[in-house]
């Protein structure tokens, strides 16, 4: 797709994962919930990506405001509500270690998949943080972006924890990562 400047509310077509609508924007990438897939970030120059242009549609009828408020008020209802996230085949049934440097200490042993769930959560935590940047009424543009980079550096903190992932395409991405890294 060629078109990089979409907003949140516009509706997509994706060859793999089928209709959504954007409801985050980042630097490179949208967050778009798609119907029976959940919440991707999908790369704004994806080719697998077409806008879909409702037909008859006038400014009477469907305004840029009013299709923000609902999917506010869905993202709101079902903020709750997270993708499953499958941890990758190795690491099922596994367990952390968490060793003190003193040996005479008991170390700390946590189930992987219990781990891996939270760091999950404290993803979907961050979009929602992120949805609410972009949303949020007060904020000027420049603080906007000045907030999303923090959040944008939190998840590159986080990709050490990409190999937990089972699907690539789910990888915490930070600043200088891509989808092809």
């Amino acid at each position: 797709m060629e078109q990089t400047t979409l907003g949140i509310g516009t509706r997509l077509q994706h060859t793999q994962y089928g209709p959504g609508v954007i409801v985050g924007l980042r630097f490179a990438t949208y967050l778009i919930s798609f119907l029976n897939h959940g919440i991707k970030e999908i790369d704004k120059t994806d080719e697998k990506l077409d806008e879909i242009i409702p037909e008859n549609v006038t400014a009477e009828i469907e305004t840029h405001s009013e299709v923000e408020r609902s999917l506010l008020k869905i993202l709101r209802l079902w903020g709750g509500i997270t993708e499953h996230v499958p941890i990758g085949d190795k690491w099922s049934g596994g367990m952390l270690l968490i060793q003190p440097a003193d040996r005479s200490l008991k170390p700390k042993e946590v189930p992987i998949a219990d781990f891996f769930h939270k760091i999950v959560m404290l993803r979907d935590r961050l979009r929602v943080l992120e949805q609410n940047i972009n949303s949020h009424k007060k904020l000027n543009d420049e603080d906007k972006v000045a907030l999303q980079q923090y959040i944008t550096r939190c998840y590159g903190s986080l990709t050490t924890f990409n190999v937990l992932f089972r699907n690539k395409e789910q990888w915490f991405v930070g600043e200088k990562g891509s989808k092809e890294d």
